[in-house]
């Protein structure tokens, strides 16, 4: 399984689980680890699992006596597991949980404040966005270990025989959503019935990925004070329109709205479409499974370039019996040469800013990287503020049926754009 395919807590997904040293399932931490013994739990795609091998064996090599349970489990496990521990008073020490997730638990005063153990030239050291994807109320309560975006990928022959050539290869000249609907109209024109123009990304839980549109039409999901809805509003309404048309003119398989079961990149690779919205951690996936040439554009833009929060933190939990080891821990986890190494084996993006990630030797395509690089730049610290927010998860479950009656059934936009400000109001309330 690839990791960080969702961004919200609502994904079933089907996964293949990946142990170490005979540790299956889930095993506990908290009351029950002994002296200089940590657990850490994560899910993790195949060259991730090396990695953290990897780390956590350095980890044990630098801090003699100290031993680390690493335990690598299914995604769709994950949470519910972890919430199960929690209540049980067991749970690891140390695990993983994406920006979007973090929220809920930062919020229920469940994690391990590590404002103690950083300093503010250590925090400095942080993009600000990343930082604040980590913290609530101004605490942090983890580290942002790594991130990733979406961009367009393309399958250049199929571009090239529709007439599309003059592609973007930076922000300055990403195509506008008027060029990218004209890219869409040509490709529609040009390739045969069972192919279309695209797909996106928001399948399998992803649905909050929708907001990278409503964000590039300078819109909002939530009021500054973070739980009045905004998303009723002129910039909702026309991020609402155009992807409606996304289904509306046969731009993309009926098959692939958010309540698919497909994933966009499995669409790409099998060429039933030309272009797809995809993650750079999907990028091996594709190199390996796609035969036939393609490369990474930046996503469209309207007011504003923007795109989704992808990737991770780390979190000690606060009943942990080894809070200094596991601060330690996610401080060495975050040091800039292993979050360097660790970025260059997954092709994923780091969260500091004292690392350079033009300079990193990405393992795969290297020459699609800078597009996704770049396109971390586009999101901004009010972007993050929502797509971290606590009531994300719950909202999504709502934006999910929504979105799901306005692409496939005739639901209105004003009766779209109602409901979902409901939903906000009945997820901010609770």
């Amino acid at each position: 399984m690839t990791t960080r395919r969702i961004l919200g807590a609502t994904a079933a997904m089907a996964a293949t689980a990946l142990t170490l040293s005979g540790c299956t399932g889930f095993t506990g931490g908290g009351s029950t680890t002994s002296e200089g013994t940590l657990t850490f739990t994560t899910w993790a795609s195949e060259s991730e699992k090396a990695s953290f091998e990897q780390l956590v064996s350095d980890f044990e090599a630098a801090n003699d006596g100290v031993t680390v349970e690493l335990n690598v489990v299914p995604y769709d496990q994950m949470f519910s597991n972890i919430d199960a521990q929690l209540s049980a008073g067991n749970a690891p020490d140390v695990f993983r949980v994406d920006y979007g997730n973090l929220g809920v638990y930062s919020s229920q005063d469940q994690l391990l404040d590590v404002s103690p153990y950083f300093s503010a030239d250590e925090i400095a050291a942080f993009t600000p966005a990343m930082w604040e994807a980590v913290s609530y109320d101004g605490t942090p309560y983890g580290v942002p270990h790594q991130t990733d975006v979406s961009a367009l990928v393309v399958n250049t022959q199929l571009l090239a025989a529709a007439g599309v050539t003059d592609l973007p290869t930076a922000q300055a000249d990403a195509w506008t959503w008027d060029e990218f609907a004209d890219a869409a109209a040509k490709l529609k024109s040009s390739l045969p019935a069972d192919t279309y123009p695209f797909v996106y990304n928001w399948q399998l839980g992803g649905t909050p990925r929708w907001l990278s549109w409503l964000f590039q039409a300078d819109g909002a999901l939530l009021a500054d004070d973070g739980t009045t809805p905004a998303i009723d509003s002129a910039a909702g309404a026309k991020a609402l329109d155009f992807t409606r048309s996304f289904f509306e003119n046969g731009w993309v398989p009926p098959t692939s709205s958010v309540k698919a079961t497909t994933y966009a990149d499995a669409f790409f690779t099998e060429q039933s479409v030309a272009m797809a919205f995809a993650g750079s951690f999907v990028v091996p996936d594709i190199d390996n499974l796609a035969n036939f040439e393609w490369t990474a554009l930046p996503m469209p833009v309207d007011e504003r370039g923007a795109t989704d929060l992808g990737g991770n933190a780390l979190v000690a939990t606060k009943g942990t019996d080894q809070p200094d080891l596991a601060a330690s821990f996610l401080k060495f986890m975050v040091d800039a040469e292993n979050m360097t190494t660790f970025c260059a084996a997954t092709n994923e993006l780091p969260t500091r800013v004292d690392i350079d990630p033009a300079s990193i030797d990405f393992a795969v395509r290297p020459d699609v990287m800078p597009v996704f690089v770049e396109q971390a730049a586009t999101i901004q610290p009010s972007d993050v503020t929502q797509l971290t927010s606590p009531y994300l998860a719950s909202i999504a479950v709502s934006m999910q049926d929504q979105l799901e009656a306005a692409f496939l059934n005739g639901q209105s936009t004003a009766d779209t754009l109602a409901n979902l400000t409901d939903a906000i109001r009945e997820a901010t309330a609770s």
